[in-house]
């Protein structure tokens, strides 16, 4: 028998699954069991709608949570995280694929089939490149405005069903508005009773059910409702169209077109599905994690996911991602292990088997309602109210992608992607630069505490104390420049320059560049600049750059005592002389030349007696 706790790492790293595998027990298979079951009884109708999104027959997101919802747990990093077919990357796939074919028609299942591989493919690529970080780029705010736009396509896409009405294919979002709001008066009115019979019994369900799956209770008073109508007026007076029976068997194994003309025509949205199928799982995990007290890896959670989306191609899947309810349920229903969400998908295939007939009965606008449910439920109203009224920058970004997604969906997340990180290339770009002060009351506290200066604050007349706090890069070099630059031009006598450095967080070439040049501008002026401090990293960039020396070594301090003990001997004695403000402790002990200040204080009011005196003998 092997002892998978003696298991190198290279076979961890291959087989994942063997890490958690050992912890599998009597108890923990119980309690996976039961997780199991309830979440393949929670996706069986959000499968179905996911598929009607994305313009697939109805068992492909059958299919989409089984294969791939297996191989996601087994090679994925989470315990709890369940994959399979998502509102977002469904309406993703349909905006992608249904100007090049006919929604529902075997090119157009095929050329999805070739999306999911592509994406896949591109998912594994970027999990064994252990680029699982660059996920923590993209914004909150890009996700919410996203999913609010796909929300609102979502149900433009289901007005036609739910209203009965024709519709031209591939209509974009403000063309299916102006054509609804031009056809009204061809709307079916037993269409709308069924889908608007459907929409309340959700929503009531939803509210006052909330034990019972509001999908299964919204469709099974759709189904009757249609039955009904159908059964006194007939179906063709009625114009109540079906779903029809889903076909009840395994995954059929599929083939993605691999040609190059399907390849160029998918590439595109192919990368698009696989950033955002990434951000969401990655984003679900450590949700979920964060109550489970587990640590996520974000590289092996792209490799889950991408097997996952490559299986899923080869099994009549399309592209899957993590599922914040799924997930969440699962958790809560007290699974141990991922062997919870791999059971799940077996679970979900008997169900099927037992239920697939039952389709039959369920009307498209049935559908049309539990997707508007759906849609209205993805906009998270909280937070888009947080920040309208809170974050200016935010405001923005929200605003282009969620009007960049209404007008083009596949580029939308990528508008939104691009302006938050021009704003955080700004933002970081313009350091926090603040001025000190010795805090006046703990003046011999032999930590020198700084406190932020103030306008009635009294300041060194020879050397400020600058604190800087963010990076300093090529980016934030001419910002942080002009901040020093500033205070000599200011004031000439502050040829001195004291940075307490302790919050720059990385300093590159440039930087250190920079730094080396303001050095040397300072001493010509007559004075020197001083860092304080400073971290280890910090000093390596110095040395590796060649700047240290320009810097000076005896420039450079780890603690503010030492700087301030070593650097005022070193300021101008007469400017000491009449100074005023003592703000260090060493300004109430001696002058820098060492001249003891009650000595030099006396010295200064005899001088000053004798000026007066002279003063008022010419005078006279």
């Amino acid at each position: 028998m092997i002892d998978l706790k003696a298991c190198p790492l290279w076979l961890y790293r291959l087989l994942p699954f063997l890490r958690w595998w050992p912890n599998v027990t009597a108890h923990t298979f119980k309690a996976d069991s039961v997780a199991a079951l309830t979440g393949a009884l929670i996706v069986l109708p959000q499968a179905v709608a996911f598929a009607t999104i994305a313009g697939l027959p109805p068992e492909y997101g059958l299919y989409a949570a089984m294969v791939p919802a297996v191989v996601a747990a087994l090679w994925g990093s989470s315990w709890h995280l369940v994959s399979g077919p998502t509102t977002a990357i469904s309406i993703v796939v349909f905006a992608a694929i249904s100007p090049l074919a006919e929604p529902g028609s075997p090119q157009f299942v095929t050329l999805v089939l070739t999306l999911t591989f592509l994406a896949g493919a591109i998912q594994l690529a970027m999990g064994l490149a252990r680029l699982g970080g660059l996920v923590n780029f993209i914004s909150h705010t890009v996700i919410i405005g996203f999913t609010a736009g796909a929300a609102i396509l979502i149900a433009a896409s289901q007005i036609k069903n739910f209203f009965g009405l024709d519709m031209p294919r591939g209509a974009h979002f403000h063309e299916v508005l102006i054509h609804f709001g031009s056809h009204l008066t061809d709307i079916q009115p037993w269409v709308a009773t069924v889908g608007a019979a459907t929409l309340a019994a959700g929503i009531l369900a939803r509210r006052y059910l909330p034990k019972l799956p509001y999908m299964i209770v919204a469709m099974v008073v759709g189904s009757v409702t249609a039955a009904v109508l159908n059964a006194r007026l007939g179906q063709e007076a009625t114009g109540i169209l079906t779903v029809g029976a889903l076909a009840a068997s395994f995954p059929p194994l599929s083939m993605p077109d691999f040609s190059l003309t399907a390849i160029k025509q998918t590439i595109f949205p192919a990368t698009i599905i696989a950033v955002l199928a990434l951000t969401e799982a990655v984003a679900i995990a450590r949700s979920v994690a964060t109550r489970s007290d587990q640590r996520i890896d974000s590289n092996q959670e792209f490799v889950g996911q991408g097997l996952s989306n490559l299986a899923g191609s080869f099994f009549s899947g399309y592209a899957s991602s993590g599922s914040f309810n799924r997930s969440g349920v699962n958790y809560a229903s007290g699974a141990k292990t991922p062997l919870a969400a791999a059971m799940s998908a077996l679970f979900l295939l008997l169900i099927v088997l037992l239920v697939a007939p039952l389709a039959a009965y369920l009307p498209v606008p049935s559908m049309a309602a539990i997707l508007f449910i759906v849609a209205w439920s993805l906009i998270d109203f909280h937070h888009i109210g947080e920040i309208v009224k809170r974050h200016k920058r935010e405001r923005v970004v929200l605003a282009l992608t969620f009007v960049g997604t209404l007008v083009d969906l596949e580029k939308g997340i990528f508008l939104g992607i691009l302006v938050s990180l021009l704003f955080y290339l700004y933002r970081t770009s313009q350091p926090s630069i603040r001025e000190l002060v010795p805090d006046p009351a703990e003046l011999r506290n032999p930590r020198r505490k700084f406190v932020a200066k103030t306008p009635d604050t009294a300041t060194c007349p020879q050397m400020p104390i600058l604190r800087v706090e963010g990076s300093i890069f090529f980016g934030a070099v001419e910002h942080v420049q002009r901040h020093f630059r500033n205070v000599d031009e200011a004031d000439p006598d502050k040829k001195n320059l004291l940075i307490t450095a302790r919050a720059i967080g990385f300093i590159d070439l440039a930087g250190a560049e920079m730094l080396a040049k303001e050095s040397n501008r300072r001493r010509k002026l007559g004075g020197n600049l001083y860092l304080v401090g400073v971290q280890p990293d910090f000093c390596e960039m110095l040395r590796r750059s060649g700047q240290v020396d320009t810097v000076g070594e005896d420039q450079i301090f780890r603690h503010k005592g030492e700087a301030l003990q070593a650097i005022y001997p070193r300021l101008d004695n007469e400017i000491c002389r009449r100074c005023t403000a003592r703000i260090f402790d060493e300004c109430h002990v001696a002058l820098p030349d060492g001249t003891p200040r009650a000595v030099a204080d006396q010295r200064e009011a005899e001088a000053a007696l004798a000026r007066l005196h002279a003063q008022g003998a010419t005078a006279s």
